[in-house]
């Protein structure tokens, strides 16, 4: 899903269905099974959403439940979560979920 406060456009979340707080606690086949689908995401969102790479991050600690941050950067400095925030409208939100499923091969 893509991240409704997110650092850069396309910010997008990997939450498996499965609560669990953290990452390192998660089964190894729903593990596994989250970069393999995070890759999948990460290949489609870099065709839409212009960037040098997709950055991956897991932090943990600001809500109790374990996930996976794909983040479109130029620098590092792009996946600093201290950094400002991008806004979208609705509108925008929907039509970037659009293009990026439009790209993912399932």
């Amino acid at each position: 899903m893509l991240d409704i406060n997110p650092l850069k456009v396309g910010h997008t979340l990997i939450i498996p269905k499965k609560e669990i707080d953290y990452i390192f606690d998660i089964d190894d086949d729903t593990i596994s099974g989250m970069i393999l689908f995070a890759k999948k995401i990460a290949v489609a969102l870099k065709s839409v959403v212009e960037c040098k790479r997709i950055g991956v991050v897991v932090i943990g600690l600001e809500v109790p439940h374990a996930h996976i941050h794909l983040i479109p950067m130029n620098t590092e400095a792009d996946i600093r979560f201290s950094n400002q925030r991008e806004k979208l409208t609705p509108d925008e939100f929907s039509d970037l979920a659009l293009k990026i499923s439009r790209k993912v091969n399932l």
